[in-house]
Formats: structure tokens, sequence, C-alpha cells
């Protein structure tokens, strides 16, 4: 099963330690060489996109940033046996931000990814 885990958190004082970011590699390595992480990134502030969106029958695009207090700022994408381990892959990454950033505060949404194989005959996604 795949899952697109979603990192959000608020715009903290200083900028990121180094050893954050060492912690943040080696985790990286080790769920690649388990054969877990398909891909990660970070992603640009939403100053830099846009939403589309659809409300009474028209079309909108807005131009970011947008007024939440909590930007995405990366993404993580596992393939894994259940929603726990991508759980599990998730908390350990949350966990080094919270031990290794005075301050950091933020949240990681956890995302299951639909395939073929998740749909019944009829088209209706099997859980």
């Amino acid at each position: 099963m795949r899952y697109l885990v979603l990192l959000k958190a608020a715009q903290p004082a200083t900028p990121p330690p180094g050893e954050l970011m060492a912690g943040i590699m080696q985790l990286g390595e080790e769920a690649t060489k388990a054969g877990v992480l398909l891909d990660t990134a970070g992603l640009a502030p939403s100053v830099a996109g846009a939403r589309v969106g659809v409300a009474g029958g028209r079309l909108s695009v807005t131009d970011g940033p947008f007024a939440e207090a909590k930007e995405m700022i990366s993404y993580a994408l596992y393939d894994v046996r259940s929603k726990e381990e991508a759980v599990e892959w998730t908390s350990r990454f949350i966990t080094l931000h919270h031990d290794l950033w005075e301050g950091w505060e933020g949240e990681a949404e956890v995302l299951r990814v639909f395939g073929p194989e998740d749909f019944g005959p009829d088209g209706t996604p099997q859980l």
C-alpha cells in the first residue's frame, strides 16, 4: 500500500539545525534500504503556489500565500504493508523534529494513495 505523508509546520524562529538535517538524511537512507521510501522532497512556501477550485459552478484560481498558520513544507511517499507502518515511519520523522529543533511545532497527514488494486469490479474503492 502506498501512503503520502504531508508535513505541515508553522515557520519557526530559527533555521533547522544541522543535526536535524543529518538525522533526516539517516532516516531517509534507512527507509530507502528497507525498500519503503519511494520519494521525498521539500515544498516551496504557499506564496509560490496557487489553489484551483470550483464553487457555484465557477472555476477559481487563488494565488498564495494562504491564510493557514501552518504551511505544507515537505512530503514523503511510502510503499508499506499497512497504515500502521506508514504512521511508524512518520512518527520517527516527527520525533526527530521535536527532539532536535527547539520550539518546532507541526503535524503530518498520512493519506493512502489508491491504485487499481484498490477498486472493485464496479469501480468502488475497497478499503
